[in-house]
Formats: structure tokens, C-alpha cells, sequence
């Protein structure tokens, strides 16, 4: 949606920026009686943390399945307020997104599962750390089952940076890129139809695509060649 980004306090006469608060909430005074004082832009991207800090001190002290379900909903809140706009600008697919999504996929399987194997259970634990240390696991090390999981976390992740993607080009066109984007709804779309069962290493191509494509469409003019030939190799 379209906002107007900087803030002025009506009572203290305070100025902030939203795209780094988030709030109409004045930072000085503390009153919500605030309006925007610049032009309206395209905004999708609020500022938020994903702390899980207490999932971590948990892993060893609770049943697996709660630690996961908790993993689900903490990273469903951060991937709602997430967005690739912000204050007009488009930015690039980052990994702390994308890790979000994947470990919101696999920690929800892993919470209805009747039944968590070892090496589920690890590779929960690796996104798990992963996120708080930045560390994203190989796709190697995705076990059988849970690869279905992934996949879908993939479609997912298509279908989130599609959404902004699309109303960037709105209002900055490039041939090439909605191109490009269309042939990774293509992938979603068959990702989506075979409910995610691809081989872990074509899901780690598609999506490699993709962040190449994100760094074309923010000024990487050398990154599109990347994104098609990830592409092709799965064609």
C-alpha cells in the first residue's frame, strides 16, 4: 500500500521516520496523534525482529512438537509484517526471509508429525540455529520427508516476492524482469501441483533463480543471465 512515510507529532511537533519505526506512535512524547507529511509511497516492508532466543533455550526442555508449533506461529508473524518495498524502494530476497518461511514449512510438519525422527529432528534444529547465527543449511541435508515441506516453503517464498515484484513494476516497468518472474510462477504453480515433492536440489536452483532475479530488478544488470540460467537448467 501507499503511506506517507515521515511523521510529524501534532502535540510535541516530533518528526520520524515510519519505514524505521513502524508506528504512528510519537518516539518523543509518546502521543498517537501524528500525520504524514511527505507524498505517498509504495511501503510493504515493516520493521521486525525474529527472535528465537527461547526456542532455542527450550529445545531440550520441551516436547519437540510444542517447540515447534511455537517456531510456526513466531515465524508466521514476522513473514506477515515482512515485505520487499520499502519507502518506495525495492529490495532484494534476503536470506533471514527466506530461512523464516522454510523453518515455518518444516517446524509445521514436524508439530503434526506423530512420529519425529532424528534426522527431522536436526534439521529443525539446524534452521532453528541457523537463524539466529545466519548460517542456512545445504540442501543436502534435507531428509526425505521433509522435503515435500521445503518445497511448498518455496513456493511460498516465489509467491511473496511475485506479490511486491509486481507492484514495483507498476510503476517501473522491465520487460525483462515480469518475464523472468513469470517463469518462476510457472515453477510455483508445478511446485504447488505436486504439493512440493521436488528434489531438495531443483527447489535450491529455483530459488537461487530468484534471488538472482531480486538483484537484477534492485540494479545487479549483471544478475539476470544467473537467474535464467538457473532456470534453464531445470527446463
Amino acid at each position: 500500500m501507499k503511506i506517507r512515510g515521515e511523521r510529524e507529532c501534532q502535540s510535541c511537533g516530533a518528526r520520524w521516520s515510519y519505514y524505521e519505526t513502524g508506528s504512528i506512535t510519537c518516539p518523543e512524547c509518546g502521543s498517537v496523534r501524528s500525520v504524514g507529511v511527505d507524498e505517498r509511497t509504495e511501503h510493504t516492508d515493516n520493521p521486525v525482529d525474529l527472535d528465537l532466543a527461547s526456542i532455542v533455550d527450550d529445545l531440550d526442555a520441551e516436547p519437540i512438537d510444542r517447540v515447534a508449533e511455537r517456531a510456526v506461529e513466531q515465524c508466521r508473524e514476522y513473514v506477515r509484517q515482512r515485505g520487499f518495498i520499502r519507502g518506495g524502494e525495492l529490495r532484494q530476497l534476503d536470506t533471514e526471509f527466506v530461512m523464516a518461511v522454510e523453518l515455518q514449512y518444516i517446524a509445521s510438519e514436524i508439530a503434526r508429525s506423530m512420529r519425529v525422527t532424528e534426522d527431522e529432528q536436526q534439521y529443525f534444529l539446524s534452521l532453528v540455529r541457523g537463524l539466529t547465527d545466519g548460517d542456512r543449511p545445504d540442501p543436502e541435508a534435507v531428509p526425505d520427508s521433509l522435503a515435500a515441506a521445503r518445497g511448498l516453503a518455496i513456493a511460498a517464498i516465489i509467491d511473496a516476492y511475485r506479490r511486491d515484484l509486481t507492484r514495483h513494476l507498476s510503476e517501473h516497468p522491465d520487460s525483462e524482469t515480469r518475464t523472468t518472474m513469470g517463469r518462476f510462477v510457472d515453477h510455483r504453480k508445478r511446485i504447488e501441483a505436486l504439493d512440493g515433492s521436488i528434489p531438495p536440489e531443483n527447489a535450491e536452483a529455483i530459488l537461487d533463480g530468484l534471488i538472482a532475479l531480486s538483484k537484477y530488478a534492485t540494479g545487479d544488470q549483471s544478475a539476470l543471465e544467473t537467474a535464467r540460467d538457473r532456470l534453464d537448467g531445470l527446463d
